[in-house]
């Protein structure tokens, strides 16, 4: 009994480890993850829930040149990200409310700030967002999509998976860093990765080694405390 109870503490640290330690890291390392390595997370992402196990989720893996030519094709559009149409569907409200203001610019005005850039530099800002389309230098970029056909409750699942394959890359040593700045450009990824039209871009997603060096990987974000959107009832 004791061995058995010990033994669940230890995974129940390992797996906290792994959740804890993930983050949205925005500097890699050029070191590469091989193909099993990325076979094998995706493998163990896939037994996220979902329901009557329709597994929604289909994941295009790129590297070198093809990752490269996403890159090139959003970077070359002449289209700014605050000008992009979020035409297939819409991550933010239109209008920000509270609490969700206060958290969106302390995330922002954080994040800048351990770059070094003002609340009105304005171009560094741009160029900071701009490196989302080099997959924050990683060596692999995957971009996700979902069938247009299914409903919300498949992005709920969807949400489950992608999950999963930040907590399975941080149990093998790897970050992630989750990209819905993608989601704008999906007229720019679609012919570069073949993706048909009844697939719609839900995000895309960093993955690679940690670049410590960098100020921005120093950036950590806070949590609310439980007390504030936790009710328990008996």
């Amino acid at each position: 009994m004791l061995e058995n109870k010990a033994r669940i503490v230890d995974d129940a640290e390992i797996v906290d480890e792994a959740i804890l330690s993930r983050r949205s890291v925005r500097a890699f390392l050029p070191d590469m993850v091989d193909d099993d390595t990325i076979r094998a997370i995706l493998a163990v992402a896939a037994r996220a829930p979902s329901g009557t196990n329709m597994q929604p989720w289909k994941v295009y893996v790129t590297k070198g040149e093809t990752k490269q030519q996403i890159t090139d094709a959003i970077l070359n559009s002449g289209i700014r990200a605050e000008k992009a149409d979020w035409d297939e569907y819409r991550y933010y409200p239109t209008q920000f409310f509270e609490p969700y203001l206060t958290r969106r610019r302390a995330n922002g005005f954080g994040l800048y700030g351990a770059l070094g850039i003002g609340r009105r530099e304005v171009d560094k800002m741009r160029a900071q967002h701009d490196r989302n389309f080099v997959f924050f230098d990683a060596p692999v970029g995957m971009i996700f999509t979902i069938d247009r056909r299914l409903n919300q409750g498949s992005w709920i699942d969807y949400g489950m998976f992608l999950q999963n394959i930040m907590v399975a890359a941080r149990g093998r040593g790897l970050h992630t860093c989750p990209q819905a700045a993608f989601a704008p450009y999906h007229r720019q990824i679609r012919p570069v990765l073949n993706i048909p039209d009844e697939e719609i871009v839900v995000c895309g997603m960093a993955l690679g080694h940690e670049d410590i060096s960098k100020p921005e990987n120093a950036f950590r974000t806070d949590r609310v405390p439980l007390e504030d959107w936790v009710t328990f009832s008996e």
